[in-house]
């Protein structure tokens, strides 16, 4: 009864969180969405997917890539890859229209993609500022866009202007507008040109910092108010840092050593916690000081090990904070929540990803009070997360794992893409496919 009971109160509080909610339409123009944050306010989405399945608005063939789309002003960004000799080959970015699925326009440039792992495509996410789209490709190659025709109004190539190296899996931090500037994850290299913030109008270089050999990592950086300024967060693989955005300045710097430079899920915060997960390394947490820049350290994984995981070791899953608890996907597929005081483990559970199996990963966006779940087996879950346990509402197909590459015991194949939530659509894509699904409660009422 109490189990019932329990039950009842979290469906009431979803449907009151989307009564209370903004009944706005949303745009997604950047990696998990505006702000990097995973969150998604739109009203009025499905409580419940239809048994016969999402209903697909329109399906674009599409070729190789890991990278998410981004949604604004109507339009779709996304980058691809076509192989044509070896490791060589085409990348292209393309602008789709949002209603109809019709190819707008496609900028294409040679790509070489020997020395890279996982070569199947782009691994960044486009980013969107008002007339122009920030496209990042695998290989270090970058272009700035003019988002109406794809025009290139300027380009960077990291290997050949700054003679730098990228990471053994591929370029994967996309751009990062901050007001007049585009800062980009450049690569490694003793040029103390790891990170790079150019003129997001003319590509003029305006600061470089932080001059390393080490692997840049596969991290995305963003923006946080804390301290009474503005900080640039990087999480490279040596240390996560904090800089200055106006001049790449140092603010502050914890050494966290990764083993093969996997600084992979975005930092997050919570009021003045700062948190970040690595799949051998485990997890760091940091207490931001809320007078100036600067942090102290609050725990730390006593173990650099995959296997022996107590707390969080997530490699490609970006976790959430919930309250004092933060979730995510441990390194073998556990969906677990663990405290955030101290990391202590909560409860796990296998449910999200089906199988134990290593890289095994999942997507996580909060909408209102619940999360939408994308797993790398291709489906999508509602889910509500609190420290009492696993609550799930809906699970269904959404899209087929293709790609080959992730080492998976039982399908065969992944799906390794955060898709975009915009305007009560979600966006996705394979090897294969770019789709736009329903999930506006209005398109299932009988």
């Amino acid at each position: 009864m109490f189990h019932l009971l329990r039950r009842a109160c979290i469906v009431f509080s979803i449907s009151l969180a989307t009564i209370m909610s903004s009944l706005r339409a949303d745009d997604w123009p950047e990696w998990r969405g505006k702000g990097r944050g995973g969150v998604w306010n739109e009203a009025g989405i499905v409580e419940k997917f239809p048994g016969a399945g999402l209903k697909i608005a329109w399906r674009t063939p599409i070729r190789g890539g890991y990278s998410g789309p981004s949604v604004a002003d109507g339009r779709v960004f996304v980058t691809d890859f076509l192989p044509t000799e070896k490791m060589a080959g085409i990348e292209r970015a393309l602008c789709l229209d949002e209603k109809t699925g019709k190819i707008l326009w496609s900028t294409e440039w040679q790509a070489d993609y020997a020395g890279i792992s996982y070569e199947t495509g782009p691994r960044a996410t486009p980013t969107v500022d008002g007339d122009r789209v920030y496209v990042m490709g695998g290989r270090g190659i970058m272009n700035c866009l003019e988002a109406k025709t794809g025009k290139v109004i300027w380009k960077k190539d990291f290997v050949a202007d700054y003679g730098l190296k990228p990471p053994v899996w591929g370029t994967a931090s996309a751009p990062l507008v901050d007001g007049p500037r585009v800062i980009c994850v450049a690569g490694a290299g003793a040029k103390g040109a790891t990170l790079v913030a150019f003129d997001k109008l003319t590509g003029k270089e305006i600061w470089r910092a932080i001059e390393t050999n080490a692997e840049p990592g596969y991290g995305q950086p963003i923006l946080i108010k804390a301290g009474r300024v503005e900080q640039l967060i990087f999480w490279h693989s040596t240390a996560l840092f904090s800089l200055n955005p106006e001049t790449g300045a140092i603010h502050w710097q914890v050494p966290f050593q990764l083993k093969v430079g996997l600084s992979i899920p975005t930092p997050i915060m919570s009021d003045s916690r700062l948190f970040v997960s690595a799949f051998y390394n485990g997890s760091l947490m940091l207490e931001l000081d809320p007078k100036k820049p600067a942090v102290r350290e609050v725990w730390r994984s006593g173990t650099s090990s995959e296997i022996n995981t107590a707390d969080l070791h997530s490699l490609i899953s970006t976790p959430v904070f919930n309250g004092d608890h933060i979730y995510g996907i441990c390194s073998y597929g556990q969906f677990r929540c663990i405290k955030a005081a101290d990391g202590e483990r909560v409860w796990e559970s296998q449910e999200v990803t089906r199988e134990k199996a290593r890289w095994a990963t999942a997507f996580i966006v909060r909408n209102g009070a619940r999360y939408f779940i994308n797993n790398d087996r291709g489906e999508l879950i509602i889910a509500v997360l609190q420290p009492d346990g696993w609550h799930e509402f809906s699970r269904t197909a959404l899209i087929t794992p293709d790609n080959r590459r992730g080492g998976r015991r039982e399908l065969g194949a992944v799906n390794w893409v955060h898709p975009a939530y915009a305007n009560r659509h979600i966006i996705t894509r394979n090897e294969q496919e770019i789709i736009r699904a329903s999930l506006d409660a209005a398109d299932y009422e009988k």
